[in-house]
């Protein structure tokens, strides 16, 4: 019988300020090279991308917007992609920071649940502010991963 390990808040928050840290780095990356090497890091490390089982749908996509591979990934966070045209490398800003404001979380055994909005800090002391949907979910060592990535920009009338 499979016995979950329950995901707990404080692991939900450690992954977020993990992911915070890795888009600022990314950005901050002397070359693009460096800067895909550090998304590929991000990506291995925090997404379940394995077996096709990562649903994301990043904030700036809108003809590509839903991504489920490595590749797709990391066009997104650094752009250069024939197949992904409009992406401009989201992680390139470059972001000084990201800070998580979470709504709400649920932890339902071996799945999480995270939402709220995230706030991306610019170089001249503003921040972009998107709202987020982030399922959690266990690797195969135990470690959480990212399954479902939502994000969008809060709706302007």
């Amino acid at each position: 019988m499979h016995n979950p390990v329950m995901i707990e808040t404080h692991e939900i928050k450690a992954v977020q300020e993990a992911w915070g840290k890795a888009v600022v780095a990314v950005g901050a990356a002397p070359t693009w090279e460096e800067a895909r090497s550090l998304a590929v890091k991000l990506a291995e490390e925090l997404y379940a991308i394995d077996g096709g089982e990562l649903l994301f749908c990043p904030t700036k996509a809108s003809v590509n917007q839903f991504r489920a591979s490595l590749k797709d990934v990391l066009s997104y966070f650094v752009g250069r992609d024939p197949d992904h045209e409009e992406d401009a490398g989201f992680a390139l800003e470059p972001w000084s920071s990201v800070r998580f404001e979470n709504a709400g979380i649920i932890e339902r055994e071996d799945v999480g649940i995270a939402m709220g909005n995230y706030f991306f800090g610019r170089a001249d002391g503003s921040e972009l502010k998107v709202e987020y949907s982030f399922v959690y979910v266990r690797g195969a060592a135990g470690e959480l991963r990212i399954q479902l990535h939502h994000s969008a920009l809060p709706y302007q009338a």
